[in-house]
């Protein structure tokens, strides 16, 4: 199938529907834990722009970083900043960012969220501009071709924060282009290239889409990094991909993510290959064309598969199993929008859906409701991948089955949906649309389950709850669910649809405008060590993946018990 772009690694990062060793010291700490040894004793604050009448010593970002070392903090005053480090320096032997960091345990701070742009717009654009003479795709790469441009790129240093600012219209290009924040510890490697990482107070988006080979592909996006790691007060928009991604982490993610919100993206979330501890919890995903994908694959961000299984064979704290992968209090609703851009496998995933785990394994989705999508609530579907099979990996060595036709099919298998609120799912009204649903096409693998959940809109087949309550014994025979398998091949553009059906169709990209007074840091020097713009700082530093609120009680009845902090 259909890919996106990249000259280094065909990638599957969106899934389409039918289509650690974790670094902890104790089960209880799963997701915070220890990120690595201290900063320096005495950081230095570098200071970009002027705040409350009080200059700092820089006039770009650019400049403060490059003079930054390991442990520093960038500070950054008010304004629509446009970062030329990629023009300055190209270096096509790997992603290049407008802001490119690659010193340990840097901290990079905007004073106000709304207020401090990172603008992938042409110096003396207005801040993030639709207009197309403002785009700037990147330097020409050496086959004469735009390259596209990334914004904020942590590339391979560990322990990197970025907060309380942010960034547009970084677009895509002939390489590896179109990606807002971006923490990369060596994309399409198949190795975990760096280790901690944090963000929180961000905002990602496009305002400019002028065709998908250039359009803006992921919103906040980590690859072949390693937690703990923490993403929290977060917004991503506009994105042909996803607004947020983690990917190639393979069962070492260790991320807790917390009060997003991803709307009107292809995906709002997706995760390729990307399992162990992550933990997905009070935030919202609407308006996008569907909720949020978790896949494997095969042919792109190695390694595969994606496994939410605790690493080491572990029980979790969260759902005290296996399954330490947990999506809980959650609000996904009304994911049906044919306007949003899309392309490569984000193209196919299915209109009118809230979530969709495609040849994922081992997760838990607890605690959430899904409303108002109106093909289905919930989706467990195989993975088809036809692409090339990269870093030796094979077929059957995932355990998936090759299929004429569909190339190597990764069924969805060991998942639970368990204790979700069900609302106005499958309005659409298909034969099958139902508040959830689930694929097999071989059997062979242990069965998903369904518990507790308020589904007045029921599954497809119609009786999952009955005959699969409880995860773990192995599938004898697939079971495609009737009507569903021809339905959601339909939904997703795989096959001609069967007479009379219903689903929205792709239309021409609606680009909606910068989101403007998003929740900006209560007190941006929180953490900072003194300096003229924070005065009464503490001087100890914060240490990314600390949590910084209270996490809120799920609404299940595993309210009362241990759980992932973050």
């Amino acid at each position: 199938m259909k890919k996106l772009r990249s000259t280094t690694v065909t990638r599957a990062r969106a899934s389409m529907a039918v289509g650690l060793i974790v670094a902890v010291s104790s089960l209880a700490t799963f997701g915070v834990g220890s990120i690595g040894t201290a900063h320096a004793a005495s950081p230095s604050v570098l200071r970009v722009g002027t705040w409350k009448g009080i200059p700092g010593t820089y006039s770009t970002i650019d400049a403060a970083v490059s003079a930054a070392k390991p442990g520093d903090w960038v500070l950054v005053a008010p304004g629509d900043y446009h970062p030329q480090m990629d023009h300055a320096s190209p270096d096509f032997s790997h992603a290049m960012g407008g802001i490119q960091i690659t010193k340990a345990n840097l901290h990079l701070r905007g004073m106000d969220r709304n207020k401090v742009i990172i603008d992938g717009t042409k110096p003396g654009s207005s801040p993030c501009s639709p207009a197309p003479g403002d785009q700037d795709l990147g330097v020409t790469d050496p086959s004469s071709n735009p390259a596209g441009r990334n914004g904020v790129l942590v590339y391979k240093a560990d322990n990197v924060s970025v907060d309380n600012l942010t960034a547009c219209n970084f677009l895509g290009g002939h390489d590896d282009g179109g990606n807002e924040i971006w923490w990369n510890g060596g994309d399409g490697s198949g190795l975990i290239g760096m280790t901690g990482y944090s963000g929180k107070y961000l905002t990602a988006t496009s305002t400019f889409f002028g065709g998908e080979d250039t359009a803006a592909a992921y919103g906040i996006f980590s690859s072949d990094a390693a937690g703990p790691a923490s993403w929290d007060q977060t917004y991503a928009s506009n994105f042909n991909d996803s607004g947020m991604y983690v990917g190639a982490c393979k069962q070492v993610c260790d991320v807790v993510i917390d009060h997003t919100k991803l709307e009107y993206n292809a995906l709002g979330y997706s995760g390729t290959n990307s399992g162990g501890a992550i933990v997905i919890k009070n935030s919202e995903f609407d308006h996008n064309q569907d909720g949020l994908d978790t896949n494997t694959a095969i042919s792109g961000d190695p390694t595969s598969p994606q496994d939410g299984a605790c690493p080491g064979g572990a029980t979790s704290p969260i759902t005290h199993t296996h399954s330490c992968w947990v999506f809980m209090n959650n609000n996904v609703h009304d994911n049906n929008n044919a306007d949003t851009p899309s392309a490569g496998s984000a193209a196919q995933g299915p209109y009118g859906t809230g979530m969709t785990v495609s040849g994922g394994r081992n997760n838990t989705i607890t605690g959430n409701t899904f409303s108002n999508n109106g093909a289905w609530g919930v989706l467990f579907v195989p993975y088809p991948d036809d692409g090339t099979p990269v870093m030796g990996q094979t077929c059957t060595g995932e355990g998936g089955v090759e299929v004429p036709g569909l190339g190597c099919v990764l069924e969805s298998s060991g998942n639970a949906l368990l204790n979700n609120t069900f609302h106005n799912n499958g309005y659409f009204g298909n034969p099958s649309n139902s508040d959830y649903g689930q694929i097999v096409l071989n059997g062979g693998h242990p069965v998903n389950c369904f518990s507790g959940n308020t589904a007045p809109d029921g599954s497809a087949p119609t009786d999952l709850a009955t005959i699969q309550p409880t995860c773990g014994p192995i599938m004898a025979a697939g079971n495609t669910g009737g009507d569903l398998l021809p339905q959601v091949l339909c939904d997703t553009g795989i096959t001609a649809c069967p007479p009379g059906t219903n689903y929205p169709k792709a239309t021409t990209p609606v680009m909606r405008p910068l989101p403007v007074d998003l929740p900006t840091m209560p007190d941006p020097c929180a953490g900072v060590p003194t300096n003229p713009w924070c005065p009464a700082s503490a001087t100890v530093t914060t240490v990314p993946g600390t949590p910084t609120t209270t996490p809120a009680a799920p609404a299940t009845p595993i309210a009362t018990e241990p759980r992932f902090t973050g």
